[in-house]
């Protein structure tokens, strides 16, 4: 079938229509104003061959005239892929050669640069895409324009936005004249501007058909339409608004959400079973200390689009804490601040009547951890090298601990995951493990408080550099000695690909370099770990492999990451010493004070970073078992493969194990949802449960000329060459070479070995990231906003980690190919599939998502 009618096509057949031509077939089958057309099938394209003669009749059939050609590929206007302005549309075509003409446009169109650069940023493979062919009627169009049902700008759900012009309504899309914006509230009326292009009957008329498309289709839509001079509304497509972050539950009141992973440098989803079990530890540790846990009450933990948010609506309400509550965002950064403190002002988090204060659980709680944690940091004060000494002790026996065995059952096997394994999680070892780190952290910041005044931030800083005792400095430098013993063999480690050297360590062919002596330590490790359903180095050392490989592009001494390390070392010991004296001279008795401090930290400090890693330990032995029971499913064709049961939670894993229930299809499903989430390069971090994204609400701060502004995270200026990344898995940092990236944590610490300097667009300076720079004496700036798109690969840049600022000295490094190349906001009208072009455009090809086009 090479030619079917817009009537004629049903959801079931994307494969041969393209998903433009599934959009208005859905339409018209609900009885929605449509342009009559048909659809030219991927058949023909297949072929490569225009069966003219069919595609003739099928016009003569339209009745001739002029006609819209647009373009409907099978991988567009789909639910995460618009494909808005990427391939072609041809308006105001007429006659049987200008026809075929412009189906050879559509079809070459497919290959364009542009289109062949969202194909490769939305992960879509060439081979798996096919091109249809839509040709419908022009429409003569008074006015034009786009409709979406929710505010494609800040993510809300309760309100729908307009933008029209007159005519064809081409200024919507290119700029090129005034355009006229209506945001239509939920339920309120609709009242239209005197002097504006739209009534107030046809803003409701319009307001009327999104309702019934996002109803129809699920999701919220982006929806062309045209008015023609009889009054009459076209719907001329409807597609999903693709750039939208996932809504969060729906609740009777608006609450308010913050996005907990960008502190520790997890902006990637979690998969659906690492979300079930990361929300568990929270519910475990309530019962363990018998708090009452109310989902719905502060603190409460909510899943929305694959991240971790928590529940801060409480807080907003209450008279007693909310104006507190800025300070307490510092730890976010200034953009999430700044939208607390906006939505404090808000009606709808206007403060409530205080809830009385739970003492007694209060009392409780604090009489059942007091004595074991007060006696814990006090110790560990007192005594740091045997509290680094019990902490190790600690993990060392956390790794003894009894798991099932080889004659467990896969329902004993799963039962470790769900339950019995928090024990060690939760349990005495990690206790004992955590003290250190308590010390650490109250020490890094006891000294800025002695020495205001006396001593600077950026001092203070240098304190906190070449801090030994940390864990992933230890990790960082053990890659390193890895590295050097790789230098012995060649090109071998430096030129083969880290796939194929993880497969050959696995099978045992490769020269032995202390991998397995280094895995055995750090195997449990590995970027966005804190997601059970992420591979640890163990089982894949890829990365391992490739940051050997980094490493190996070091070729002066003096820039090994040791030396480096060191360097900053002996600045940090001449800090101390130098604030100790100037600190007693000022204020002699909190200078001694502060002395005592800053040395203790350096004996401390460190260990901040090893709860994590103590904990990490248990977690990695839970997903030993949790893929154990996904090859038990996928033996008895209850999944596909071992590593789908991380795409179930926790519930669906019972089902079934203990059920039988067939998961296939359902891991399959969210194996693409999570893919999807993947490939998203900006996370809320301040969300409103009507999908706001406050923080778009917050005009933007202006920052210096030719510079980005953000939150100083570790003192110091370099300038570079930028090197932008948003996967350290296979990424290479030359000696030098400024790290731009969406977020970090531990896993990406081995490219600070190298890199000069740190950008990243989220974080909090008490994070993994920002700690470990400031430890290598490198200068960071964390939270600056769409940093990865403003900076390029190339670009000479300046770091100023004190000032919080990025300067760019030239701005040459062209498109970036690690960069997100999608700039697509789901804005992408063609708002008038066959609506009348201006009397001097004639037959004129578009690209597709001009407003007039129909694309």
């Amino acid at each position: 079938m090479r030619i079917v009618a817009l009537n004629g096509i049903s959801a079931d057949m994307i494969d041969q229509v393209g998903g433009k031509a599934t959009g208005l077939g859905a339409m018209v089958a609900i009885g929605e104003r449509v342009p009559p057309g048909f659809c030219l099938t991927t058949e023909a394209h297949a072929s490569r061959e225009i069966p003219e003669a069919d595609l003739a009749a099928a016009y003569d059939d339209l009745g001739g005239g002029r006609v819209a050609v647009r373009s409907s590929a099978t991988a567009e206007d789909l639910p995460d892929a618009s494909f808005a302005g990427q391939q072609d549309t041809v308006l105001d075509v007429e006659g049987t050669d200008a026809l075929v003409a412009a189906v050879r446009r559509c079809w070459d169109s497919l290959d364009s640069e542009r289109a062949v650069a969202y194909r490769e940023a939305a992960g879509i493979d060439r081979e798996s895409v096919g091109m249809a062919v839509v040709v419908q009627r022009m429409v003569d169009a008074e006015v034009a324009g786009v409709l979406f049902t929710a505010d494609p700008m800040t993510g809300c759900r309760t309100t729908m936005v307009v933008d029209a012009a007159p005519g064809l309504g081409t200024t919507v899309v290119d700029g090129s004249g005034p355009v006229d914006h209506y945001v239509l509230p939920q339920d309120a009326p609709v009242d239209g501007p005197p002097d504006g292009c739209l009534t107030s009957e046809r803003l409701e008329e319009l307001r009327a058909a999104g309702r019934r498309l996002q109803k129809h289709f699920g999701t919220p839509q982006d929806v062309e339409w045209a008015f023609d001079g009889d009054g009459v509304l076209w719907l001329l497509q409807s597609r999903a608004i693709t750039t939208l972050f996932p809504e969060p539950p729906r609740t009777p009141d608006t609450r308010m959400y913050l996005e907990l992973g960008h502190i520790q440098g997890m902006l990637r989803p979690f998969t659906p079973m690492g979300l079930s079990l990361m929300s568990q530890v929270w519910v475990r540790w309530c019962e363990r200390m018998r708090i009452p846990v109310d989902p719905g009450a502060a603190f409460g933990i909510v899943g929305i689009g694959g991240r971790l948010f928590v529940d801060i609506t409480a807080f907003m309400r209450d008279p007693r804490i909310r104006h507190w509550l800025p300070q307490g965002m510092d730890v976010y950064g200034p953009r999430v601040r700044a939208a607390v403190e906006r939505m404090l002002d808000d009606p709808r988090f206007a403060p409530l009547p205080p809830k009385p204060l739970p003492v007694r659980t209060a009392l409780g709680v604090a009489a059942r951890t007091a004595p074991m944690f007060v006696g814990g940091l006090i110790g560990s004060l007192a005594r740091p090298g045997a509290s680094r000494a019990d902490a190790w002790a600690a993990v060392r026996h956390m790794r003894t601990h009894r798991v099932p065995g080889a004659t467990a059952t896969t329902g004993e096997r799963l039962r470790f995951v769900t339950e019995e394994g928090y024990d060690d999680i939760l349990g005495t070892d990690m206790i004992r493990a955590t003290m250190p780190t308590m010390a650490g952290i109250l020490l890094t910041v006891l000294p800025s408080a002695l020495l205001h005044g006396v001593a600077s931030e950026e001092e203070l800083d240098h304190v906190l550099g070449g801090m030994p005792h940390n864990v992933t400095t230890q990790m960082d430098l053990a890659l390193w000695r890895l590295a050097e013993h790789a230098r012995e063999h060649g090109d071998l480690f430096a030129d083969t690909d880290p796939a194929e050297l993880a497969a050959r360590h696995r099978a045992g062919t490769l020269p032995d370099i202390g991998l397995a002596e280094f895995l055995a330590d750090y195997g449990h490790r590995a970027a966005a770990e804190v997601d059970i359903g992420v591979p640890r180095w163990a089982e894949d050392p890829a990365p391992v492999f490739a940051t050997i490989a980094n490493y190996l592009r070091i070729d002066d001494p003096e820039q090994s990451p040791a030396r480096r390390f060191e360097r900053s070392a002996v600045r940090a010991r001449r800090a101390v010493t130098e604030l100790s004296l100037r600190g007693r001279a000022r204020r002699p008795v909190r200078g001694r004070i502060a002395a005592v401090a800053m040395r203790r930290s350096r004996e401390l400090a460190g260990m901040r970073e090893f709860a994590k890693f103590a904990w990490l330990v248990p977690y990695a032995r839970m997903r030993e078992q949790l893929l154990l029971v996904g090859a038990d499913l996928a033996e008895r064709r209850l999944l596909d493969r071992a590593d789908d049961i991380v795409f179930l939670d926790v519930d669906e894993a019972r089902a079934a194990v203990h059920e039988g229930v067939d998961q296939r299809a359902l891991a399959a499903e969210r194996r693409a949802v999570h893919a999807r989430e993947t490939r998203r390069r900006t996370v809320p971090g301040a969300l409103l449960s009507d999908g706001t994204d406050v923080e778009t609400l917050i005009p933007a701060e202006p920052a210096p000329e030719d510079a980005l502004s953000g939150l100083a995270a570790a003192s110091g200026r370099v300038t570079g060459r930028a090197r932008v990344v948003h996967d350290p898995a296979g990424a290479r940092i030359e000696p030098g070479e400024i790290l731009v990236a969406p977020t970090t944590d531990p896993g990406w610490t081995p490219l600070f070995m190298t890199a000069g300097g740190l950008v990243t667009e989220t974080g909090s300076t008490v994070a993994h990231g920002p700690t470990v720079a400031r430890e290598y004496g490198i200068p960071a700036v964390i939270c600056v906003r769409h940093a990865t798109r403003e900076i390029a690969t190339g670009d000479l840049i300046t770091v100023d980690g004190s000032a919080g600022t990025v300067v760019f000295e030239e701005k040459d490094g062209g498109p970036d190919m690690d960069m997100d190349t999608d700039t697509d906001t789901g804005t992408g009208a063609d708002a008038g599939a066959g609506a009348r072009p201006d009397a001097d455009t004639d037959a004129d090809a578009r690209p597709d998502g001009d407003p007039g086009s129909g694309s």
